[in-house]
């Protein structure tokens, strides 16, 4: 079974996707060495990312979720394709802060509450889809949920979560979002609520070693679920050398010679994975003639 999976009620009225997001969590923290706090920051939205991601009609469309809340984390930001694959980075990726009073990493606090969560949906249209929400918490999960609510309507419980060991390695990583399809009755809302309310939270169950199937029949215990479909996902930038070209390109001629006069060789670095291009921009220009 893959990592991540979609699911629906019996009767139809109830959609279920989940994600065990460890591995591609563990990788971001290799590329990123994110501190705890902001591990778990950007952890939970790209959790979140190829969830919604998966959702997309096509492989070939993509989903951005960028958070600003002027918090000491900076921006956070998650990329993920139509197949539920993901890209991310944060602004800054060292920010130490005490625990919350129950124990818990501060993310709310290394995000901030002053600001918004923009969420861009590349459908291959002339223009994308935008939508934009003030922060209710930073805590991620929340605010995922309150952007479903207000910006589509569709009534939503988004789980997210990200266990960080004492060595700042990932010890587990997942979420799911639950979402009530047009025509849910009184009795199923209520039905549902008590079921999330008893099942512990995603890492707990994670490192449990609950696969998302066992969670979907959790929380949608009483609907008789079945899964849908299943998917391996994990993190994967798609940075090339001729991307790279193409955006130095875009800054125009008289900027990429102005540019060659400090520096000939210009090194890049892709914010998503760290990795170096090396490139010659007097054999760019030239490539221009």
């Amino acid at each position: 079974m893959g990592n991540l999976i979609r699911g629906i009620s019996d009767n139809g009225g109830v959609i279920f996707c989940g994600v065990d997001s460890t591995n591609m969590i563990r990788e971001m923290e290799t590329i990123h060495k994110t501190s705890a706090v902001t591990s778990a920051a950007l952890g939970r939205l790209l959790t979140a990312a190829s969830l919604m991601g998966i959702m997309l009609k096509n492989s070939k469309d993509s989903i951005t979720l960028r958070v600003n809340g002027g918090g000491p984390a900076g921006v956070v930001l998650a990329v993920a394709n139509g197949m539920g694959c993901v890209k991310g980075y944060v602004e800054n990726p060292v920010v130490e802060l005490p625990l919350r009073p129950d124990g818990k990493l501060n993310v709310g606090a290394a995000v901030g509450t002053d600001g918004t969560l923009s969420i861009v949906r590349d459908l291959g249209l002339k223009e994308p889809y935008v939508g934009q929400i003030p922060l209710v918490s930073g805590e991620i999960a929340e605010d995922i949920t309150n952007y479903y609510a207000v910006s589509e309507q569709i009534p939503t419980v988004c789980a997210l979560g990200v266990l960080v060991n004492p060595d700042l390695t990932i010890a587990c990583a997942g979420g799911y979002l639950l979402q009530l399809l047009p025509g849910a009755t009184e009795e199923e809302i209520t039905m549902l609520e008590k079921n999330i309310a008893n099942v512990p939270s995603v890492t707990t169950l994670v490192k449990e070693g609950k696969t998302m199937k066992d969670i979907m029949e959790m929380v949608m215990e009483g609907f008789d679920p079945q899964v849908l479909d299943e998917y391996d996902v994990g993190y994967k930038c798609d940075c090339s050398e001729q991307r790279v070209e193409r955006a130095l390109i875009s800054m125009g001629r008289q900027e990429l010679e102005s540019l060659m006069k400090e520096e000939p060789v210009a090194e890049v670095n892709c914010q998503f994975c760290d990795k170096k291009y090396h490139i010659d921009l007097k054999k760019l220009l030239d490539s221009l003639e």
